[in-house]
């Protein structure tokens, strides 16, 4: 299964960080493209390629002016659509049920204020509790079950920098950077 995120609604001057936490929190859970809809952030996105190429592995990111371009697209090509909302179905709960579609899937977290369109569009409204938090927990907590664990055992290809696990200490190995 492919995994893309789709951002709604990033606004330059307030959105930045919790944006970029978004893509890295995509990036590291095993999705393998962002999209980002709102204000075009160039420095954001080149930061995170930035991150990605030094980090290894294959991820994109890109800007959209048509957030409902993509979904519909989406959704032309075969993949599904999970939303991610206090309002939806419990994420521990119809996670199992959107694996086994075997899908792509292409997740959508919002921003200011999520239009009705993005609701029915969804084939999975999808709630990681019904309390209000971040975007990027839900993300995290969405693509860890929807993954049911196996994001611990991604591989990025070529990475210049590598965190080899330890429980003391910081243990990293350093890869070649002009590769």
């Amino acid at each position: 299964m492919n995994v893309n995120v789709l951002r709604l609604d990033h606004r330059l001057k307030r959105d930045t960080r919790i944006t970029t936490h978004v893509c890295l929190t995509a990036r590291a859970f095993g999705a393998s493209k962002i999209y980002l809809a709102g204000e075009e952030d160039n420095k954001l996105m080149e930061n995170v390629r930035d991150t990605a190429s030094r980090w290894g592995g294959n991820f994109e990111i890109e800007h959209t002016d048509a957030y409902m371009g993509v979904i519909n697209a989406w959704k032309d090509n075969g993949g599904k659509v999970v939303h991610l909302t206090m309002y939806g179905s419990q994420a521990h709960e119809v996670a199992p049920e959107i694996r086994e579609d075997g899908s792509d899937i292409l997740i959508i977290v919002g921003g200011s204020k999520v239009p009705g369109k993005v609701y029915k569009a969804a084939d999975w409204n999808v709630s990681v509790t019904t309390q209000p938090h971040s975007e990027v927990s839900s993300l995290a907590v969405f693509q860890h079950l929807l993954m049911d664990g196996k994001e611990f055992d991604l591989e990025f290809e070529n990475p210049v920098f590598e965190v080899i696990p330890t429980a003391h200490g910081k243990n990293v190995n350093i890869h070649d950077e002009n590769r």
